[in-house]
């Protein structure tokens, strides 16, 4: 992801690319990284984001870091562009008080694929109308967490839009988890395999019908128009934000 956001920055028209951070390619200059056309070499920490005049950090690593990387934004005035995911909801709003004295802002998104922020929208439409809904999240098998922080989103946006759901008729699990997990009382199953991104169906059922709503994605190119989008719209959103929806106008 950080080699792909480096392209799509330095291709977008009226962006910059001015550095690269990441502890485990130090030195590297990002031509050996697939990214062409610029002299920067990646830097082993975020300081150096000051020294290149940076305005906008855009954060795709982990949790641990991402923590950092949001207080170190906060604290020396870089907006930040965030599609880690995981956060609590008192991280959230601990980051909203930190961004809201800062001079910067700050977007967190669980996923920024603009289909996938208009499946979620959908979902929360339908779920008024439907009894019974469970999500199944597929992901490629070098995902090391379950569920997705986009089935878990969503998950929380359908249990916000509906409280009335028919009750899980199982009475006898044969195998342990064969009924996935439940966030916010939505089951919710969480597939890996190789070669598969990134995929979600939401499935809705009700008395003689049901209703599908699937997002995939094939490559992570994909995510880049949600990016750029947050980049270039984040200094004049104040504070915290989080996911595209705002940015949307959804």
């Amino acid at each position: 992801m950080g080699s792909t956001v480096c392209r799509a920055v330095l291709d977008a028209p009226g962006l910059e690319l001015v550095g690269a951070v990441d502890p485990l390619h130090a030195g590297i200059d990002l031509t050996q990284l697939g990214v062409h056309g610029t002299q920067i070499q990646v830097s082993p920490s975020a300081a150096a984001l000051v020294d290149a005049g940076a305005q906008v950090a855009v954060d795709f690593t982990v949790l641990d870091a991402a923590r950092q990387n949001l207080a170190w934004c906060a604290e020396h005035g870089v907006h930040a562009v965030v599609g880690t995911t995981g956060f609590s909801d008192a991280e959230l709003g601990e980051f909203a008080e930190r961004f809201e004295r800062s001079t910067a802002n700050a977007v967190i998104a669980p996923n920024f694929a603009i289909g996938a922020v208009l499946m979620m929208r959908f979902a929360e439409l339908a779920a008024p109308y439907f009894e019974t809904c469970e999500i199944i999240e597929l992901h490629h098998d070098h995902k090391v967490d379950a569920p997705s922080g986009t089935a878990v989103l969503t998950a929380q946006r359908i249990a916000a839009a509906s409280k009335d759901w028919g009750d899980d008729p199982t009475r006898t699990v044969v195998a342990e988890g064969a009924r996935g997990g439940r966030v916010s009382g939505i089951p919710v199953h969480a597939v890996r395999l190789r070669g598969m991104v990134a995929h979600q169906e939401v499935l809705f059922g009700t008395t003689g019908q049901s209703l599908s709503i699937r997002h995939d994605t094939y490559d992570r190119s994909c995510f880049m128009p949600g990016v750029l989008l947050a980049v270039q719209k984040v200094s004049d959103t104040p504070g915290l934000t989080v996911g595209l929806d705002a940015l949307l106008d959804l």
